[in-house]
């Protein structure tokens, strides 16, 4: 990965341990020797989550090609690379009807649906966030799950075409869609996120929203708009957010967040006052914090039990870098 802070988050894609190899993806002869390799594996998504084996240290998320087509009926398969040894790795997206819903007790920041495969107790399937809270697999092996699961989310709601309505279909290895009818190709959609750490000397700013669990605070965050530079969505979105003009917008990293299909931009800005005028159907809360503060935040011992996003998030990165200056 070419920047070495995001390399430890688990989520960003790390081009080292996986060739994505597009110039492969219209040799549908090619794709399917590879399929039929002996080291081929593929990460199983169903429903937005990922079918796992084992538990714990054992826990495994790369399913053999046979396993894999065994555990339902496949929607929609993709190639997604191969690793540096050769290995050819490739995404499976299940049916919805191939799993089963037991209980949602999901509360808007998690996803905490229990889902199952009917009459397979080895398996047990997972979302990909808390999967990375809990850094239940390398950076690699997550890195994997999120194309799968940002690709096969995309493929979930774009079955027709834009152009003409006609329904569209999978092609290029599960790289693109088509149309018959009007021969219009259609690609993955990525959705660029500005993310930024607003300082002023010794204090940053930090909010939260009302989804957040209790004394969450992170960075501002926004949708950078068509036609618009990364820095003025930095400037626009804390001033829209919390009332405060921004200046010397620096970019730090980036980091793919496949909730369903952004690509988060993490910036530092300074403020220009302190004067916060929170604009409440976006924040519940917005603050200035000391370095001080942020550090114990980030150590998970600050006296008022407030928390920082964890070492998944590119915010986490933002605010080490800053509380380590």
């Amino acid at each position: 990965m070419e920047n070495a802070a995001l390399d430890a988050t688990g989520m960003a894609y790390v081009s080292g341990d996986c060739d994505r190899r597009s110039d492969m993806r219209e040799d549908a002869p090619a794709i399917a020797a590879l399929r039929a390799a002996p080291g081929a594996r593929a990460v199983v998504i169903a429903r937005d989550q990922a079918i796992l084996t084992g538990e714990g240290a054992s826990a495994a998320a790369l399913h053999g090609i046979d396993e894999a087509a065994a555990i339902g009926a496949l929607a929609l398969e993709a190639f997604l690379g191969l690793t540096p040894e050769g290995a050819p790795r490739f995404a499976f997206w299940l049916d919805d009807g191939a799993v089963e819903m037991r209980e949602d007790t999901s509360d808007g920041f998690l996803d905490k649906r229990m889902l199952v495969v009917p009459g397979r107790a080895d398996l047990r399937l997972a979302d990909l966030r808390s999967l990375a809270m809990k850094g239940a697999f390398d950076p690699p092996t997550l890195s994997m799950i999120a194309t799968a699961k940002a690709l096969i989310s995309w493929h979930s709601t774009h079955g027709f075409c834009a152009k003409c309505g006609a329904r569209s279909h999978a092609a290029a290895a599960g790289w693109r869609r088509e149309c018959a009818a009007c021969q219009t190709q259609h690609f993955p959609r990525t959705d660029p996120v500005v993310i930024m750490l607003v300082t002023d000397g010794d204090q940053c700013l930090l909010g939260r929203q009302s989804r957040f669990p209790k004394g969450f605070y992170s960075a501002l965050a926004g949708f950078l708009e068509p036609g618009e530079t990364i820095e003025a969505a930095v400037k626009r979105e804390v001033l829209e957010e919390a009332g405060i003009a921004c200046r010397d917008v620096r970019y730090l990293a980036s980091q793919p967040w496949p909730f369903p299909a952004s690509l988060m931009i993490g910036c530092f800005a300074g403020a220009c006052d302190r004067a916060i005028t929170i604009d409440h159907k976006e924040l519940e809360d917005a603050r200035w914090f000391s370095r001080a503060e942020v550090r114990r935040m980030l150590a998970g011992d600050h006296p008022d039990g407030l928390a920082s996003p964890g070492k998944m998030a590119i915010a986490r990165t933002l605010l080490q870098t800053w509380a380590d200056a």
